[in-house]
């Protein structure tokens, strides 16, 4: 019998106690480490792991450091980076720890099961997730000019319409979940205007991004309703090119074919839509909840931007990402890696670690440095657009139901859990009931003049969207007003 190999550095031990196989064969044998309970690898994809990963994250922090040996589905190993610096330095090292999947050991020998849930993540394809070098600087121009041509006022007028029709739907029940009835649906109708996707098309979309990210027995076969739909909408962007991502990707110098379309706006959609759901959810959640968020309110400098940034701090919407692969025999955390192990990035852990964040409870306002949207040349490119739909979407939401509250203590909240996520399953509220929206008259382009131009100049269409530096202040109200029957 051929046994899977484990992470080089990995304490070996009697023969655990095998998991079940994902691919219906005997499971291979798995090498035990000396745990205070005396068990096997951890195995992200156990019941228990899911239900409560921080727990069993903190115990391998204390086993084994910043890097700690780890299963995944089908028992194959990989390697959890859980410390703050080393998955810096796994982001920001491509000589070291590549994003290209075709070098994963496990794959190349044949171990890696065709049904495998990992493979929506790990399956090469042409896109920039998995590219390197000139190959990524080609893919990422093309990202990032497409993204630039985005009129960032033109992104919150979509985020407000869709947030309005959202509410529109319960704002007369005087009763919501906010988790079902807006922030799963919200982000995907966004970014469907965004990318050039039809309106009719996110429904569908949104289950099958939900299937993707959880690992679900039909995760192949929803990708593939992905795909499907991206290639349609490709086909029909090549005949009639419209003012959408998905046009100017087919459109830019970089000369991208079809596939290299389909599958960089698949991982487009798929990581941004699951990214702004957790954190639409989240924000939702801890400006109703949090103690921290009440105390600044009572003192009136919380803002929504700084809720949304504390969020991506204590709950990134990843909390694990298939992050990169060893391209040769190196050392991470004290561990010894050997070529094409797969690297899996603990974002909320590196989040916590105790060697930069001694004081879970220090005031972080302004500091962006969190891990949620990754690092290095592979950051991700959309990050202003997920804080756009989660700050506007929730500031349409407070200033058309001012006095929304829990419906249910707050430990009676239910989470959804994933090997790679965990997001409020349920956010039930009340609020006094208002009627729906008069029809809104059809959106026009508002003037503006450059700095230094002269009035009459003509409009601002394809103004870019603003980077982390250099910023356009927030325009967004103190959560004090939104909240002032709190403070009364």
């Amino acid at each position: 019998m051929t046994v899977t190999p484990t992470p080089a550095g990995a304490p070996t031990g009697p023969s655990a106690e095998p998991h079940a196989s994902s691919a219906g064969s005997p499971p291979p044998q798995c090498p035990a480490h000396a745990g205070p309970d005396g068990g096997g690898l951890v195995n992200l994809f156990a019941p228990e792991v899911v239900a409560d990963p921080e727990t069993f994250y903190e115990r391998l922090r204390r086993e084994h450091g910043p890097v700690a040996p780890v299963l995944v589905a089908g028992d194959l190993p990989a390697w959890l980076v859980l410390g703050y610096r080393e998955n810096l330095e796994v982001a920001r090292t491509s000589t070291r720890f590549t994003r290209d999947s075709r070098v994963w050991n496990l794959a190349l020998e044949g171990r890696v099961p065709p049904d495998s849930p990992l493979l929506p993540m790990t399956d090469w394809k042409p896109m920039v997730r998995f590219a390197e070098g000139d190959e990524h600087r080609r893919l990422r121009s093309a990202i990032n000019d497409s993204l630039a041509g985005l009129n960032r006022r033109g992104v919150r007028r979509h985020v407000t319409r869709f947030a309005d029709d959202l509410i529109d739907r319960f704002c007369a029940d005087g009763r919501a979940d906010l988790v079902t009835q807006f922030a799963q649906h919200l982000p995907m109708h966004v970014m469907a205007k965004l990318l050039g996707i039809p309106d009719q098309a996110a429904p569908s979309l949104v289950k099958a991004t939900q299937d993707l990210m959880t690992g679900a027995e039909t995760a192949v076969a929803s990708n593939e309703h992905i795909v499907t739909t991206l290639r349609q909408v490709v086909a029909q962007k090549r005949a009639a090119p419209g003012n959408d991502v998905a046009s100017r990707l087919i459109g830019h110098s970089a000369e991208l074919g079809d596939m290299e379309v389909v599958q960089n706006l698949r991982v487009a959609l798929v990581i941004g839509n699951e990214t702004t759901v957790g954190l639409v959810a989240s924000t939702l959640r801890m400006v109703h909840t949090d103690p921290r968020c009440r105390a600044s309110l009572a003192g009136g400098h919380m803002t929504l931007p700084d809720a949304v940034e504390q969020i991506l701090w204590d709950e990134p919407p990843f909390r694990t990402m298939v992050g990169r692969w060893a391209v040769a025999d190196t050392e991470l955390g004290g561990q010894k890696i050997k070529a094409g192990d797969l690297m899996l990035l603990a974002l909320a852990a590196g989040n916590i670690d105790p060697a930069i964040r001694p004081d879970i409870t220090a005031s972080l306002l302004g500091n962006r440095s969190h891990l949620a949207f990754g690092g290095g040349a592979h950051e991700c490119p959309g990050q202003d657009i997920s804080r756009a739909i989660a700050e506007t979407g929730i500031d349409t939401l407070l200033g058309r139901l001012p006095d929304v509250s829990l419906a249910v203590p707050e430990d009676e909240l239910r989470w959804d859990r994933a090997w790679l996520t965990r997001h409020l399953a349920t956010l039930p509220v009340t609020f006094t009931p208002k009627r729906p929206l008069e029809p809104a008259p059809p959106l026009t382009l508002h003037r503006t003049v450059h700095a230094g131009a002269s009035a009459g100049r003509g409009w601002d269409a394809t103004h870019p969207w603003p980077g982390r530096a250099g910023s356009v202040p927030s325009r967004w109200p103190s959560l004090r007003r939104r909240f002032a029957h709190w403070l009364r």
